[in-house]
């Protein structure tokens, strides 16, 4: 795919990569565009549309991943979730740096494809804190709480394997944890701007 080198943003639900992200776009506005996934679950309340997620049903998204449409999907606690290809097609065609934020089965499939990104995972000091951040947010129920604390223990244990992230973050700090993941993306950001510059030179 042309355009810039895109992001592949990873870590378990709570670790922060949601707040982290809304940093980075903030403070590079007009330089990172985010690929908006799809899933079949219901909005939460304050959710838009196109915004926060593509909302479609099952039926609509099995189609698509049939037709070889997504690049990445998966199922969590009974619903799909998926990157399609033109969601990341759109961002890059804005000369945009294009972020995937998706879960490790995401991130392994994204490894088959020619989508050559950069691999960060965004994972929390500790299980006990983790827990203690999403029993704050008081958006689930003790089911989905455990399962995706369940998760989460994969995947901590996951991202520790060589190969798998180009850069992994502990989000023990989050001016630390912003700072890591700024001079981490210094080489793409840089590297875009140039081509920009030269472009409109």
């Amino acid at each position: 795919m042309p355009g810039p080198r895109p992001v592949v943003l990873s870590g378990p639900s709570g670790a922060g990569k949601s707040t982290l992200l809304k940093r980075l776009m903030q403070e590079y506005d007009g330089v990172f565009g985010f690929s908006v996934s799809h899933t079949t679950r219901n909005p939460r309340p304050g959710e838009e549309n196109g915004k926060d997620y593509h909302f479609i049903t099952r039926e609509k998204m099995q189609e698509s991943i049939d037709n070889g449409e997504f690049i990445e999907n998966t199922v969590f606690s009974g619903n799909m979730y998926g990157t399609s290809k033109s969601a990341v097609e759109d961002v890059q065609a804005q000369n945009l740096i294009c972020i995937l934020d998706v879960d490790l089965q995401g991130v392994r499939n994204i490894k088959q494809t020619d989508l050559n990104p950069i691999y960060i995972s965004i994972q929390p000091p500790s299980m006990e804190i983790l827990e203690k951040r999403l029993r704050d947010r008081q958006t689930e129920t003790e089911e989905s709480l455990q399962k995706r604390l369940e998760a989460a223990r994969i995947d901590m244990e996951l991202s520790k394997e060589p190969g798998i992230f180009d850069i992994v973050i502990v989000n023990d700090d989050l001016e630390n944890a912003y700072e890591k993941l700024k001079s981490a993306l210094i080489e793409v950001i840089l590297h875009r701007n140039q081509k920009w510059s030269l472009k409109f030179a």
